[in-house]
């Protein structure tokens, strides 16, 4: 099977190029290296693999990358919630407009093999949410006057009581809740159109807290458990916005390349969305505290802020049966087993070459 892997040269994607030559596939890795950023491809590119540097959103470059394509893993895109609303431009033409070009390029050379897109769990906005009085519920965006009272969790929209939190399947509406949640989405969408009108077996990922070697570090758009891990190399504590209590499911890495493998090559008849996720919810304060214990940084506890970032939500955390019954994924590497060896792996640092086309873990909810 030749496999064609968008963000090759990223954090996930460079994984799943690992996990797919393990796999006895031939890989063609893609991935833009834009020179405003990055200074070369890694050095961890996988030598068995094919790379080409090429920018998605220019579909003369895929002509020939494309020639004997059996299946696409797409995992390139900009991903964090940015700097300000001046990135809108830059996520939608990186995420959507790449994402249109790469699939008409497929249709145009009657690709029929299948598309593996890398999303992400921000589609859902906030969580799943049980009142005792009225059931499932969906709460409204936190605003600004609740967060400054130190009001963390929503309430109920119909009756104001505290809610509790549940884990979130893959039935519940999207509710996209910043730019990167909203260009994620319609991946999603242009994916699905296009297995509808081509015949294309398209199956969707929606990635939780991805962590684990390679994550870039000190960049404003990596994930919190590089952000916390490069403060503890510092000797610094990490700093925990909110209370800290915010639940999210921190999944390794090796784990979400083999849910990719799995969807390429085993295949199921329904495309998803499918979580990718460990069912096991942690909270930001549990997975600081264990980062902070498993290394050698003189520091071995976090520092609860009280800040808050206005387009993160409180608590997302999944349901991981579907994707366990139809695509026989469970997750593999247990949390308490991942960070002591994420508190050792190495991450890109400021210097290191570094890829634009890679999808992250969103930052420090």
């Amino acid at each position: 099977m030749k496999v064609l892997v968008t963000g090759a040269a990223g954090f996930i994607g460079s994984h799943i190029v690992d996990a797919l030559v393990e796999a006895g596939c031939e890989v063609v890795g893609v991935d833009c290296l834009l020179p405003a950023a990055h200074t070369g491809a890694p050095d961890y590119l996988n030598p068995a693999a094919e790379f080409h540097r090429a920018d998605l959103r220019d579909g003369s470059s895929l002509r020939h990358i494309l020639t004997g394509i059996d299946g696409v893993s797409h995992q390139a895109a900009m991903v964090g919630l940015g700097q300000s609303f001046d990135d809108v431009t830059d996520y939608v033409t990186h995420n959507d407009l790449a994402t249109g070009v790469l699939l008409k390029a497929l249709a145009a050379g009657q690709f029929r093999g299948r598309f593996v897109l890398g999303g992400s769990m921000v589609v859902y906005g906030e969580g799943a949410y049980e009142c005792v009085e009225h059931g499932m519920v969906r709460p409204q965006p936190r605003t600004a006057a609740k967060l400054d009272a130190g009001e963390f969790d929503p309430p109920c929209p119909r009756c104001g009581r505290s809610l509790l939190a549940r884990p979130i399947p893959e039935t519940t509406p999207a509710d996209p809740r910043n730019v990167y949640a909203a260009t994620k989405l319609h991946q999603e969408h242009l994916a699905s159109i296009f297995g509808r009108e081509t015949g294309t077996p398209v199956t969707l990922l929606r990635y939780h807290n991805v962590y684990g070697p390679r994550m870039p570090q000190n960049s404003p758009y990596a994930g919190v458990a590089s952000i916390f891990r490069s403060r503890l190399e510092q000797g610094r504590p990490p700093e925990v916005f909110e209370d800290g209590r915010q639940l999210r499911d921190f999944i390794h890495v090796t784990d979400i390349a083999r849910a990719n493998v799995l969807a390429l090559t085993a295949g199921s008849g329904d495309p998803g969305p499918f979580n990718i996720a460990t069912g096991e919810p942690k909270s930001i304060n549990d997975m600081a505290t264990a980062l902070a214990q498993a290394g050698d940084a003189p520091v071995n506890s976090p520092v609860i802020t009280g800040r808050y970032r206005l387009g993160d939500v409180r608590h997302v955390y999944a349901a991981t049966e579907r994707a366990e019954r139809l695509l026989g994924f469970r997750a593999r590497v247990g949390f308490l087993e991942g960070m002591r060896a994420f508190s050792q792996a190495r991450l890109r640092h400021p210097t290191d070459p570094q890829t634009c086309g890679e999808p992250r873990d969103t930052p420090a909810k």
